[in-house]
């Protein structure tokens, strides 16, 4: 069967498919078939989602993250993933990550700035400048790092799209959270810069702001703000929801839908945005 065909013939190849009940893989035959992806912190969360997401629909994916256990895992779950154990926040990291990847896989198309830490929950007087320091240099010079490496191989490609993971943080204050809000407001500076440097040579970037996403990171942050205030973790639960029109948080799996949407052709004009996955944050 051919892998990705066009025109008459892809039509009949569909319809085969379908006939046969092969629904599932129906999806290799998308336009990400082949594309090469990047993606950071792609071995747990979020960017795992984002991973499998890819890999379903035959792209080739290269994921990095500080957690050796969690790439394995990640490797057994997905075949045909790469990875690379890396910090974003070392630019020789980095650097040795691109250098893999692009060695695997010829080149780049889509780059995930997905790696991003929660910071300290403290009021502004209590935060160390250490961990200052360590929720940006993780949350936005991990992005940099990525995206000076990316550019000229997304240029020599002659389109791409570069996705940088901000959050309804950036674009709202957050008591509380100062270094991770200045981190993801920053992000979206960055990314509207990078759709100015970029979009001549075809290269789309777009943030994702994801509200508050359901899993084990978010059930940190919640009792790490409860234990600030000295309440119960279910009252800060229903207050973060009380903040969402739709009264509920987000899945991974609806990020991991939006980042392949403003990477597919269906958005071939989206760029320079900062995109909300959130049910509508009303207030902070």
């Amino acid at each position: 069967m051919l892998r990705n065909p066009r025109g008459p013939h892809r039509s009949a190849v569909v319809l085969a498919m379908i006939v046969k009940g092969e629904y599932e893989q129906l999806e290799t035959l998308s336009e990400f078939a082949e594309k090469r992806v990047i993606i950071t912190a792609g071995a747990s969360g979020i960017g795992r989602v984002v991973a499998k997401r890819f890999v379903k629909a035959g792209a080739r994916v290269h994921v990095c993250d500080i957690d050796a256990h969690a790439l394995a895992n990640a490797a057994a779950d997905l075949p045909g993933l790469r990875t690379t154990l890396a910090d974003v926040a070392d630019a020789d990291q980095v650097a040795s990550l691109f250098k893999e990847a692009t060695k695997s896989m010829g080149g780049l198309d889509i780059l995930v700035n997905n790696a991003g830490i929660a910071g300290p929950v403290s009021p502004v007087e209590k935060i160390s400048i250490q961990d200052w320091r360590a929720t940006l240099s993780v949350n936005l010079d991990g992005a940099f790092h990525c995206a000076r490496l990316a550019a000229p191989l997304l240029k020599a490609t002659g389109s791409g799209c570069i996705v940088n993971m901000s959050s309804t943080a950036g674009l709202f204050g957050f008591v509380r959270r100062s270094p991770y809000v200045a981190s993801k407001w920053a992000l979206i500076g960055l990314t509207k810069t990078l759709a100015m440097e970029l979009g001549p040579f075809g290269i789309r970037v777009n943030a994702i702001c994801p509200g508050a996403v359901e899993g084990e990171r978010i059930d940190r942050v919640i009792a790490a703000e409860a234990a600030a205030r000295d309440v119960s973790e279910r009252e800060v639960r229903e207050e973060w929801k009380a903040q969402i029109s739709m009264r509920t948080f987000v899945t991974p799996e609806d990020v991991a839908e939006m980042i392949l949407f403003v990477c597919s052709d269906n958005a071939g004009h989206v760029s320079g945005q900062a995109l909300t996955v959130d049910g509508h944050t009303e207030s902070k």
